[in-house]
């Protein structure tokens, strides 16, 4: 690999001789794994800058941390500093951490609730193009050379630059503003200037009981979530979600499908993977027309299902490839449906159904925990799928199947349908669910689960 050379040859430098295999394979873990330590630091820091500087003012500062990672990064072979290239992954990390809190929390607070799944899932797609993007410009021929490798990590700068420059004219949450600045005439103007319509006064009359509510409540903290009756099955929804959309298998799938590609017999790995890459864009924007339509919960189920059953072909095409020659092409073909089923459900709901979970009060510290759940998780795959690989070959996607099928029966009795429902309609169903049983000493006479949970919301409106 071109960096772990870079990593060879500048610890010659340093210490005058070549360095130690052992000492070579930690840095370059660490310089892989500190991307995922950032994110978790990001994700838990998500609370201190969303209720004091705003939604949008939040994404506008973090983007000095894009570009100082960008720098660092850019200019660490110039420098002959593994140092800074470490640095520079981390500083990314914290970056990319807050901002998988910070996107979706904003789309979820100035979207129309008719629209609010459809604009969550263009946070995905922006994810998944940039993956596509940084692909491509990886090829040999592009910029993924030993001597150009450090200008396509340095170009983290120039989304942050071009965010920088569009996001001052892009409205505060119309939400925090009502919330937390009790500026409601600002806070009407933009809900106008949103909905294209002058009569906003249900919206604000909705989120003005919704404040009335929370001034009521004591300040929610993360370990309030876990104590209070009336946020432990939300925030058990929250996490296991986030765990679906990593324990599926697909950051494994990423990270190594060149190898996968290889294993499977495909003379040029890294023009598969970039078919992976556009696939997932594809159904990125599939998914976009389809969550508003299917519902959250529906897409989640499919998504998890078929890549389940992806992953079990996955497997048998593996094991039966050096067999059969025509396997190699199953194999491939199954990498590309799995793909394809994670876009349409793990990939995207998992970030914004947290966001419609929560009210306003909670919200912050609830994406603190979703997040840093995701990106401990991300950490775990990348750090034990090669172990896990090097003991079971082919037989660890049986490990994926595995949590998928659960996951997938977890999302069948647990997760609510949030679809075309208010915050407050959300809220209250929960909250329903999760009172104290009556003085005979009788259990509530429903437990909450998806399809229950839908039955309430819809008597509610």
């Amino acid at each position: 690999m071109i960096i772990r050379d870079f990593l060879s040859y500048t610890l010659s430098e340093k210490l005058g001789e070549p360095p130690s295999e052992g000492l070579l394979t930690t840095l370059w873990s660490l310089s892989v794994a500190i991307f995922s330590v950032g994110g978790m630091l990001g994700s838990f820091s998500i609370g201190l800058f969303v209720n004091r500087f705003g939604r949008r003012n939040s994404m506008l500062m973090v983007n000095l941390l894009a570009i100082a990672g960008g720098f660092l990064m850019g200019f660490c072979k110039m420098a002959e500093s593994v140092e800074m290239l470490i640095l520079g992954r981390l500083i990314i990390g914290i970056f990319c951490g807050l901002c998988t809190g910070f996107v979706p929390m904003y789309i979820g607070e100035v979207s129309p609730t008719t629209l609010r799944g459809a604009f969550g899932t263009l946070h995905q797609l922006a994810i998944v193009i940039g993956i596509l993007v940084a692909q491509i410009f990886g090829l040999k021929f592009i910029l993924g050379t030993e001597k150009r490798w450090p200008v396509l990590l340095g170009f983290t700068i120039i989304p942050a630059i071009l965010q920088s420059i569009a996001l001052p004219f892009c409205p505060e949450s119309p939400r925090f503003l009502l919330f937390n600045r009790k500026d409601e005439e600002h806070a009407t103007e933009i809900l106008q200037q949103l909905w294209g319509t002058l009569d906003v006064s249900q919206n604000i009359q909705e989120m003005k009981d919704e404040s009335v509510r929370m001034s009521q409540e004591k300040k929610v903290t993360v370990l309030e979530l876990f104590r209070s009756r009336s946020y432990q099955e939300p925030i058990l929804i929250a996490i296991v979600l986030q765990l679906s959309q990593q324990l599926s298998g697909i950051n494994a799938v990423f990270y190594y499908s060149t190898g996968i590609f290889e294993g499977a017999g495909v003379q040029e790995p890294i023009y598969a993977t970039i078919s992976a890459g556009v696939v997932n864009t594809i159904f990125t924007v599939v998914s976009v027309f389809l969550v508003e339509r299917v519902g959250r919960r529906s897409l989640h189920m499919m998504g998890l299902g078929g890549m389940a059953f992806c992953s079990i072909f996955m497997m048998i095409s593996l094991l039966l490839k050096d067999t059969y020659s025509f396997m190699s092409y199953i194999c491939i073909v199954a990498i590309l449906i799995y793909v394809a089923f994670f876009e349409i459900g793990p990939g995207p709901i998992p970030w914004f159904i947290v966001a419609e979970l929560f009210s306003q009060g909670p919200r912050p510290a609830a994406m603190a925990i979703a997040g840093c759940s995701n990106w401990t998780s991300n950490f775990l795959v990348a750090l034990l799928f090669p172990l896990a690989v090097a003991s079971l070959g082919a037989y660890v996607f049986i490990i994926f199947t595995t949590f998928l099928v659960i996951f997938l029966l977890f999302t069948y009795f647990k997760v609510p349908e949030t679809q075309g429902r208010t915050f407050e309609d959300i809220r209250r169903a929960f909250e329903g669910h999760t009172q104290e049983a009556p003085e005979s000493g009788k259990s509530p006479a429903v437990e909450l689960n998806g399809l229950q949970l839908e039955k309430e919301l819809a008597s509610s409106v």
